[in-house]
């Protein structure tokens, strides 16, 4: 996996995980409606920048996405809502990681 698509799915992850925490702020944490209006515009971002990622093939795109997603949730796990990892987590993420490479490795 090549820096950029690291980074692209990396931001895609931040947009997705923020688009729909806004949707859990508003429907599980009693916020304002208003919460989805910068929910959606985030889940289109995310999936504009997954269309950056050089693959001819969508799927393998998103497939590869996932592995990156499970990261980058684990991380809106510890920094915004407080929970401490486990080893289960860590190596989850790790195996997760490992397929995405796997996935969109040169053929």
């Amino acid at each position: 996996m090549t820096p950029a698509i690291f980074l692209t799915y990396v931001a895609a992850a931040i947009a997705e995980i923020g688009g729909c925490f806004a949707f859990w702020a508003w429907l599980r944490l009693g916020r304002s409606m208003l919460w989805t209006i910068p929910g959606v515009t985030s889940l289109i971002g995310f999936a504009w920048l997954l269309t950056f990622v050089d693959t001819p093939a969508a799927g393998r795109a998103v497939a590869a996405y996932g592995g990156i997603y499970v990261a980058a949730a684990v991380v809106w796990l510890t920094a915004v809502e407080g929970v401490r990892l486990d080893r289960f987590d860590v190596c989850g993420v790790g195996l997760c990681l490992a397929g995405a490479t796997v996935i969109l490795w040169p053929r």
